[in-house]
């Protein structure tokens, strides 16, 4: 599949993974391959970045879990703010993809 696909779509895909709960980088890796039938793929080196933004927006907040643990995990949380962005996002999105349905079944009547 064409990766730019995926592209405009990452903060609303790691924005859905934390509605239902907190989660850690390779959690949430793993459990977008595992929803989309390993169609999405997400790289370390694309996730962490976005998580930081995401972060800086107020849209997630981090923690840490055992932070005296050799290797603490950093945890995500959702905050209300990230979740009027998702109920944006997943608006727009379900616009878009209605109207690339429509135009691929040819036009009025699909929706």
């Amino acid at each position: 599949m064409d990766k730019s696909l995926l592209a405009g779509s990452t903060t609303l895909l790691v924005l859905k993974l934390l509605e239902d709960g907190d989660k850690y980088g390779y959690q949430m890796v793993e459990e977008l391959r595992r929803r989309s039938d390993k169609t999405f793929e997400l790289k370390s080196g694309t996730l962490y970045p976005l998580l930081h933004t995401l972060e800086q927006k107020g849209y997630i907040e981090a923690w840490v879990e055992d932070p005296a643990a050799p290797r603490p995990r950093r945890y995500y949380h959702l905050t209300d703010n990230g979740r009027r962005q998702l109920a944006e996002k997943e608006t727009e999105w379900r616009t878009y993809a209605g109207a690339m349905l429509r135009v691929l079944e040819g036009g009025e009547g699909y929706a």
